[in-house]
């Protein structure tokens, strides 16, 4: 039995309040926040019995306001890059804003993550909508979209839906940074991490991907037996990982697949993810610096933290080998990711 509740959490000038709603299981509590559809916390027990927070955040709402880094939030309109803001739709070309390099990331200047959401109660959880407009941040075509988070024991699910009045692109993932020894834990050095992918995508000095989908056998990011990620964090190139990880191929039907689990031996906690979705990226906290104060004043800092975005492949509208990425008109988009908390 999950217990729900809310309460008023802030206001944010100019767009109005923001509820905080918690979920309450025997073994896991989640907050989200109506700013963004928020994951503000997740806490869950460890083999000791103590409740850690393992979601990195803030204690007040300002913080969430001038976030940069996508903490705990929904991100769309498409989620990760779109080489140099540009894309083709049914012959139109469109021009993003550029947030990211030359490139555009996570929806834009004022993304998903900066809208308050409309919230409603559901059974074992909320459903939080929002409407995003023809011409938003770029984007062609109103979009009716939703994330219902439930509450199971101790799975947290979220499942997107969405409907757009023109064809539009289209991925939408949670950003949550993870850390199963306590969000304040200094590193994520002594975690294990294993991902269900037989294949990943190289990237370009922007972090574009350049069309290649490349075997994990024999490099550095075959995760698919557990690995200590501070070990790993040596091998791979670059200040650490943030790569998509392929799950399903291009044509292969919807269904919902085993993704990544962490283990963090010491405290014995768990996090296993499922998802429908073709991709998780693999994010390694590494331009986090120490300059965010967090929670209990904590200060987040390079590979303090994890996050497995399940999404669609990266720049998926511009290159016509990786899954489509388009929602036309009278169609629904539709996907799951699960989140199950335990201890080993």
């Amino acid at each position: 039995m999950t217990e729900v509740s809310k309460q008023q959490w802030g206001e944010v000038p100019g767009l109005g309040n923001v509820d905080r709603w918690t979920l309450q299981s025997s073994q896991v509590r989640v907050e989200v926040l109506t700013l963004g559809a928020i994951i503000r916390s997740v806490c869950s027990r460890g083999k000791d019995g103590r409740m850690e927070d393992l979601v990195l955040g803030f204690d007040h709402l300002e913080g969430y306001v001038l976030d940069r880094r996508y903490l705990g939030a929904m991100v769309g309109r498409v989620a990760n890059r779109i080489a140099g803001g540009r894309l083709v739709v049914e012959g139109t070309e469109y021009q993003l804003d550029i947030n990211n390099g030359p490139n555009a990331i996570h929806g834009g200047l004022r993304g998903f993550n900066k809208a308050i959401w409309v919230a409603e109660a559901v059974k074992g959880g909320l459903c939080l909508r929002h409407t995003s407009p023809d011409g938003d941040q770029g984007y062609p075509g109103e979009l009716q979209v939703s994330v219902t988070y439930t509450l199971q024991g101790e799975t947290l699910t979220a499942e997107y839906q969405a409907h757009s009045t023109k064809t539009t692109p289209i991925n939408l993932t949670n950003h949550s940074y993870f850390n199963l020894a306590g969000q304040g834990a200094a590193d994520i050095y002594d975690h294990e991490v294993s991902i269900s992918a037989q294949s990943y995508l190289p990237v370009d000095d922007t972090s574009i991907p350049t069309g290649e989908v490349r075997e994990v056998e024999g490099t550095p990011f075959d995760l698919r037996k557990p690995v200590l990620i501070g070990c790993q964090l040596n091998k791979v190139p670059g200040t650490g990982f943030d790569d998509n990880f392929c799950l399903a191929l291009p044509g292969d039907p919807w269904a919902e697949r085993h993704a990544a689990r962490v283990c963090h031996p010491v405290s014995g906690r768990v996090l296993e993810v499922s998802t429908s979705q073709p991709g998780v990226q693999f994010y390694t906290a590494n331009v986090l610096d120490g300059s965010l104060m967090g929670k209990g004043g904590a200060r987040y800092r390079k590979h303090s933290a994890f996050c497995l975005e399940t999404q669609n492949w990266p720049n998926a509208v511009n290159q016509a080998s990786f899954p489509d990425s388009l929602l036309r008109p009278g169609e629904e988009y539709r996907h799951i990711t699960r989140f199950t908390f335990t201890t080993a």
